[in-house]
């Protein structure tokens, strides 16, 4: 644990103002963050939920000496179900299918598998647990085959999501049917048909409802409580309330809504060009297509450029500005090539950008400061160089960026078009010796050439380079 932990701050939902993280315990980190329902293709508002916490791992990973990180796969919900009925497929395969895609997709984003990634599917018995629990202690009661939580008879439900009483119906997303007690009441079990899937139990066969599986599945693998658990900002409510609700009547302590979880951390909404994604609008952005059109480091940087707490809106703009933040430190790093650095080095992050992370992860305040770094580097001294290399290489792991190869990264030497890497030198050879002639028509038309034949070189001080456009 290095010393600057003791400054980590996290914005706490809960509170609503930024804390000082104080862990349970400084041995081991825990934290939770609610995954994807896997019936389709993750979007890019997925994504930034994945990258963001996926980065604020590898901090909390660089402060404390041992950190477990848990994020579901909800694999039973009615989308996925009517995704199998459409196309009258077996769940099993909607599911197995979208989750290999979701992870392939993140992983492209340099978003690391986490340390437990559970299935709903394979902790109904414990939900069966949970609800019986709270049926026991009057918090819940059955009705027409379903089982639906009293909120009334938890005193500190809206303290997560700041809600009255009127927001908490009229957000709950519930449906107000006429067996509840309560309008805000939600389903804990639900009742299944022959052709839907389901589960034994006291309430009959059926399956959990959406929120039951999280306040288990975090129990399960983590213990409670756990130091932090987070989500997009749609998740505050109900599905975090209702979480908190659960747990707390059940598992933890009914007066104490920190016996689930110390700390709630919720990442802002993405816009496309200022509008907000729908299937109406045509501008859901598929991480899958994304990545075959951009480099998952320039989309990995894009989804840090704008506060994890604030909005993000995708356009151009931001993927031309990440790309070009790359550029630059890839370029640094090809400059510094030569110089070698060891792996036990790797750990070494400025003072200025560390203090930047571990306030509440102010990554726009990072991309700053990097980007002021990486000046010219003619004059420094070769004890100057390799700290710069270190530091570029160890915010590389920080940040998930900088893993590849500077050569592969400007695809030098590296053709995917019909030209072949011998005529490329040729021409560039015969471009070098008409500039010593100063015959510089002749040298822009072999440019102009290689141009059109999908080939972009550049002078540097140790030659011309090339590189596929």
């Amino acid at each position: 644990m290095v010393q600057i932990v003791q400054y980590l701050k996290i914005y706490n939902t809960l509170s609503n103002k930024k804390e000082q993280f104080d862990p349970i315990s400084s041995d081991h980190v825990k934290i939770y963050a609610c995954g994807p329902t896997v019936y389709s293709y993750a979007h890019i508002g997925n994504a930034r939920m994945a990258v963001i916490f996926d980065t604020l791992v590898r901090l909390l990973r660089f402060l404390y000496p041992k950190v477990t990180y848990v994020s579901n796969i909800t694999d039973i919900d009615d989308k996925i179900i009517d995704a199998a009925n459409e196309l009258n497929v077996p769940i099993q395969e909607i599911t197995e299918k979208y989750t290999k895609i979701y992870n392939k997709d993140m992983s492209e984003l340099g978003v690391l598998i986490p340390d437990i990634q559970p299935k709903a599917t394979e902790y109904v018995s414990e939900m069966i647990e949970l609800i019986s629990d709270l049926v026991e202690k009057g918090h819940a009661y059955q009705k027409e085959g379903h089982v639906l939580f009293h909120v009334p008879s938890y005193k500190n439900y809206g303290l997560l999501s700041n809600r009255n009483r009127e927001e908490q119906i009229a957000g709950s997303r519930v449906e107000v049917a006429p067996f509840k007690k309560d309008p805000a009441d939600f389903v804990l079990w639900k009742p299944s048909s022959d052709n839907q899937p389901g589960w034994d139990s006291l309430w009959g066969f059926g399956r959990p409802g959406w929120h039951t599986e999280c306040s288990v599945m975090s129990e399960k693998t983590l213990g409670l409580p756990m130091d932090i658990h987070g989500g997009g900002r749609d998740l505050t409510f109900p599905h975090h309330e209702n979480e908190i609700a659960q747990s707390c009547c059940s598992s933890c302590d009914i007066e104490n809504p920190n016996s689930y979880a110390n700390y709630w951390m919720h990442n802002g909404f993405v816009t496309v060009d200022g509008e907000k994604m729908s299937k109406s609008l045509n501008n859901v952005l598929l991480v899958d297509d994304l990545v075959k059109e951009n480099d998952g480091e320039v989309l990995r940087l894009a989804l840090l450029s704008s506060h994890y707490r604030q909005g993000l809106d995708w356009n151009d703009s931001i993927l031309h500005q990440s790309k070009k933040l790359l550029n630059k430190m890839y370029r640094t790093l090809q400059d510094l090539e030569h110089i070698n650095v060891s792996e036990k080095d790797l750990n070494n992050i400025p003072e200025n950008i560390l203090e930047a992370l571990c306030d509440d992860l102010n990554t726009p305040l990072v991309l700053t400061e990097i980007n002021s770094m990486l000046g010219s580097i003619q004059n420094y001294s070769d004890g100057e160089k390799l700290d710069l290399k270190v530091n570029l290489l160890s915010l590389g792991s920080l940040l998930g960026i900088l893993q590849k190869d500077p050569n592969n990264w400007f695809k030098i030497g590296i053709s995917s078009s019909n030209i072949s890497s011998d005529e490329i030198e040729d021409l560039i050879e015969a471009r070098n010796e008409a500039r010593a002639k100063k015959d510089f028509k002749l040298a822009d038309s072999i440019r102009e050439d290689l141009s059109s034949k999908g080939i972009e070189i550049e002078d540097t001080d140790s030659g011309t380079i090339w590189r596929s456009i």
